[in-house]
C-alpha cells in the first residue's frame, strides 16, 4: 500500500467511526490555498474539524504525536476558512485527532483525541 492509499484508508476509517457515532461526515480533503482539512464533520450541535494521522506501526511513536502546536494553528485558521466558505453554523467547534494504525490482516486501530487543541 502506497503512502497515499494508506492515508486515505485511514482516513475512511475514521469517517466511518464517526458515522457509527451519529455524525455526518460534510467534508473529506477540503482543500484551499492555505492546506488541506482531512475531516469535517458535524454532530448534536457542534462542528468537528480533525486531522487524521495513519501509520503502518508505532515504531515512531504515536500518529497524533505529528500534530505539533504549529500544525493546530494552521488547522484552526482552515477551519475558519471553511466555514466562512459553507456558512455552517453550530453552538460548538472541536478540533479532533484521530490516530490510525492500520497492519497488514488486522483490523485498524483509531484512537479518536476529543478536543484535542
Amino acid at each position: 500500500m502506497t503512502r497515499q492509499e494508506l492515508g486515505a484508508h485511514g482516513e475512511a476509517v475514521v469517517a466511518t467511526w464517526y458515522e457509527t457515532r451519529g455524525y455526518r461526515v460534510l467534508d473529506r480533503n477540503w482543500r484551499c490555498p492555505d492546506g488541506e482539512l482531512d475531516l469535517v464533520a458535524r454532530g448534536a450541535g457542534v462542528i468537528v474539524f480533525c486531522e487524521v494521522k495513519t501509520r503502518a506501526s508505532y515504531a515512531f511513536g504515536s500518529p497524533a504525536e505529528a500534530v505539533t502546536a504549529a500544525k493546530a494553528r494552521r488547522i484552526r485558521r482552515l477551519a475558519a476558512q471553511w466555514l466562512n466558505a459553507h456558512r455552517h453554523r453550530a453552538p460548538e467547534i472541536r478540533f479532533d485527532v484521530a490516530s490510525v494504525r492500520i497492519r497488514r490482516d488486522q483490523q485498524p486501530e483509531i484512537d479518536v483525541i476529543e478536543a484535542a487543541f
